[in-house]
């Protein structure tokens, strides 16, 4: 590679998105403290259209190609920014000046979890910390060097963005914080890991699912499962040399050992390699489980080399390639597996016509081990797909192991060892005719016929003419038959519908695990830990053998549950977002139906809020915090979806909050899916009554039902009471009485939590936050804002509309409240979280 010239000023022609004015800015590749920069927005030059703001600024003059770091916009509207480093196009102009152009491309960025948007602030402080922050003064992230020496910022030539002291030492680089990609030059150590984002329009990181790391073995990349699977080991060449990290240099992927030096020709087998890098290059670690390097052949980037990928088993050692229980041939197509010894199947494509979607038990398992067979698989090989081996075992012993382990998937059977190994989940097989493994899936066969038990003996009695006896015969048949007949047909009927549930919920996408019954008695404790019960069923704590804390929801009966069940995977069984509650997995069996939730540690927001059961009380920018995160929660499902999610039952008790006070939308149990060019929906009147939107009253519903049901929790947070108390006065019992009373007297702060001295001190905006619930409370719901609106409010970039209606109260919907005793919602989702 030439040598890279740090140019330290130099000049861009730039017009502004918005403005059509060419302005000319200078860029360095070093910071000094106390400097502020404003995210403004997107810009474009006369040669691309860039949806970047660079800060800082190095490049290569020979290549034509840098680095700048700064804000980098991540979806079409330009709404959501990272602070990112990425590499650009610089260009030297006949008239001196450079020109950016070309494709930018992020290599690193420090909120990928949490975007900004426009007006954002990055503040490198005179004590030396870097925090980025939401223009409200909230901070979205921040390095944490305070006090520690920092005198300046450098972004070096190899994109390595770093603070430094006053011996030029590194006080904290980006590299130690590696996300998805590496950049030449790059390391990454021992114990750091990539992790993929969840596609290539959602940049959040995929945890759970895919991870690429370093350990002492290798370089690893594997699956998310219980335990992880290996899909991909690169190790060192000796066994008992220590892998500390590898490097991405120009034409290899090194892996670098501890404690003994490489033999001559040990070198080789230390290294992947990669086309050498004519342009710029970075290396990806991709939402699929590739690990691919893109080069600059200008103007687009090219794909040059695939790393993970075998080179003789192609796509099929990936384990979503055909998908679960699949079979992937050594021409890359997929079956399901079959059994050689019998003529019954027992599975089936999840999805006809896309047998890449993986196969489904006919018969799913069960912890019964006398109804249960295995089907054995010859030249098949599992890549990476074993938990801990057990060695100098028989076959038999193997399969016996795999029957008594509820959750053994197969027996995975190598005789020259005698290893045997027992996976609890299986992706996608590989046919490998070289393999001297012996393969047996668990399967569930039907339950057997039970042969009759003796005939009762049945004593004489006294002759009676025939006639009666034919025709009592006859009549008490017929009334055995009709009740037999009732009884077995609703019973098929309910396994049919199970069945069907079943079968349906197998092709939801995007669920990371379904777990068996058996698997949720164990985490839970047989059920004993309860955390609360609500109108379909109760909430347990439970605990996975990795030590991580879940919570389940078992549903139970029939009819409604189910539909709540349905309604709950399918809204957000395949959807990722840091301020929606995450669906773990579920289970669907036989009559069961449980949800496995992350567990919440801080509880739901009822608790924190209403003064009556709370144990201390929520400062005033924690408050601002999870108002917002409900907003952007509420505003992903309605705006960034697929498909637009209603939830329809928001309130406190459906806001969790994690151990960091995040806030997270939860229980979709009543939620409603609509197409993107569907504007309205007729439904039948479902949600809790006080935090219903007037137009349930005509069954007619849009997204704006949610806004509603917003306002309505934005002012029990502001004001630290329910929205119908029956502890306040009788002329007090409704909250938007109350409310409208204190706009007519200009008394807003009269109802501000009374117990909060913080909220006191920032009366004025917390009247502002009134005016924005004011507007969700429209009772004309054409007149709410959207809930996008709502962040842009939330995050000073748009003001609250001047001309609203103060009159909020409906008396058919108070009336409704008052008789109201129980929950129309299935279960609380505060039963979802355990103690503080």
């Amino acid at each position: 590679m030439a040598q890279l010239i740090i140019c330290y000023c130099f000049a861009l022609f730039l017009i502004l998105n918005h403005y059509s004015t060419t302005a000319q800015q200078e860029y360095y590749p070093t910071a000094n403290l106390s400097t502020t920069w404003n995210n403004t927005g997107p810009f474009a030059t006369n040669a691309a259209d860039l949806s970047i703001s660079p800060i800082l600024l190095t490049f290569n003059a020979t290549s034509e190609t840098g680095f700048a770091c700064g804000f980098y916009c991540i979806n079409e509207a330009c709404t959501s920014y990272l602070f990112a480093v990425y590499i650009v196009q610089v260009f030297l102009k006949s008239s001196g000046h450079y020109l950016i152009a070309g494709s930018p491309q992020a290599v690193w960025s420090a909120n990928r979890d949490n975007p900004v948007s426009e007006d954002a602030i990055l503040n490198f402080t005179a004590t030396g910390n870097l925090i980025l922050q939401y223009i409200n003064g909230s901070t979205v992230w921040t390095t944490n060097t305070t006090g520690k020496h920092v005198v300046g910022m450098n972004l070096t030539d190899t994109g390595n963005l770093v603070l430094f002291d006053v011996n030029s030492s590194v006080v904290w680089q980006s590299f130690d914080y590696p996300t998805d990609c590496l950049v030449p030059g790059q390391r990454l150590l021992l114990g750091q890991q990539l992790i993929p984002s969840v596609s290539d329009t959602d940049w959040t990181a995929q945890k759970g699912l895919y991870s690429l790391q370093v350990t002492d073995k290798g370089l690893v990349a594997s699956v998310g499962s219980n335990p992880p699977q290996v899909y991909y080991n690169k190790s060192s060449y000796y066994d008992y040399r220590e892998l500390t990290q590898i490097v991405f240099l120009n034409g290899s992927l090194s892996l670098v050992s501890s404690n003994i030096t490489s033999r001559p020709d040990a070198s080789d087998a230390d290294t992947v390699n990669i086309p050498k890098a004519s342009s710029a290059q970075y290396m990806k670690f991709l939402p699929d489980g590739h690990l691919k390097v893109f080069e600059l052949k200008s103007p687009t980037w090219s794909e040059v080399a695939d790393l993970l990928t075998d080179g003789d088993y192609g796509e099929c050692t990936y384990p979503f390639f055909c998908g679960r229980n699949a079979i992937c041939s050594n021409k890359q197509q997929c079956s399901c597996p079959v059994s050689n010894s019998s003529m019954i199947d027992y599975f089936r494509f999840t999805k006809d016509r896309l047998p890449n979607q993986g196969c489904s038990a006919i018969t799913p398992l069960t912890c019964n081990t006398q109804d249960q067979d295995f089907i054995i698989l010859s030249n098949i090989t599992l890549y990476g797909q074993y938990p801990e081996s057990m060695n100098n075992m028989s076959m038999e012993n193997c399969k016996l192991a795999c029957l008594k382990n509820c959750s053994c998937k197969a027996a995975v059977f190598e005789p020259y060892y005698g290893t045997c190994s027992l996976p609890y989940e299986i992706f996608t097989m590989t046919s490998n005719n070289d393999s001297i493994t012996s393969t047996f899936v668990k399967v569930q066969n039907a339950n057997s016929s039970r042969s009759p038990s003796s005939p009762s003996q049945i004593p004489k009695k006294k002759s009676r003419p025939i006639a009666v006896v034919i025709s009592s015969v006859i009549g008490s048949s017929f009334v055995l038959l009709v009740v037999v007949g009732f009884i077995t047909f609703r019973n098929r009927k309910l396994r049919l519908d199970a069945q069907m549930e079943e079968e349906y919920i197998d092709v939801v996408p995007g669920l990371p695990t379904r777990f068996t019954y058996e698997e949720l008695k164990t985490a839970t404790e047989n059920f004993t830990k309860k955390l609360g019960q609500g109108g379909f069923g109760s909430v347990y704590e439970g605990t996975f053998e990795d030590g991580s804390k879940i919570a389940v929801k078992r549903l139970d009966g029939l009819g409604q549950v189910n539909k709540s069940f349905l309604a709950e995977v399918e809204s957000i069984g395949s959807i990722h977002h840091l301020n929606l509650v995450r669906l773990r997995g579920f289970c669907a069996s036989k009559l069961e139906r449980l949800l496995v939730y992350d567990f919440m540690s801080n509880g739901s927001l009822d608790r924190w809020i209403y003064h009556g059961n709370r144990e201390h009380i929520l400062e005033w920018q924690c408050r601002k915090k999870i108002i917002l995160d409900i907003a952007k929660g509420l505003a992903y499902l309605h705006e960034d979806c697929m498909q637009k999610i209603i939830h329809l039952d928001i309130k406190p008790q459906n806001i969790l909050l994690d151990t960091d006070f995040n806030a997270k939308v939860s229980d979709f149990g009543l939620s409603k899916l609509l197409d993107r060019d569907q504007s309205q929906v007729m439904t039948t009147m479902r949600g809790t009554p006080g935090y219903m939107a007037p137009e349930w009253l005509s069954s007619v519903i849009t997204e704006k039902v949610d806004v509603y049901s917003f306002g309505i929790v934005l002012l029990e947070i502001l004001c630290g009471r329910k929205n119908f108390d029956r502890s306040q006065p009788e002329e007090s019992w409704h909250l938007l009485d109350v409310f409208q009373q204190c706009w007519e007297q200009g008394t807003l702060l009269d109802i501000v939590d009374k117990y909060s001295e913080d909220m006191q001190t920032h009366g004025l905006e917390v009247v502002e936050m009134m005016k924005l619930a004011s507007w969700c409370l429209q009772t004309n719901f054409t007149r709410r804002p959207s809930m996008s609106s709502v962040v842009m409010v939330l995050e000073g970039r748009m003001d609250v509309e001047s001309n609203l209606d103060y009159n909020f109260t409906d008396p058919r919907l108070q009336n409704t409240a008052i008789e109201h005793k129980k929950d129309m919602t299935p279960l609380l989702a505060s039963v979802l979280s355990g103690p503080r």
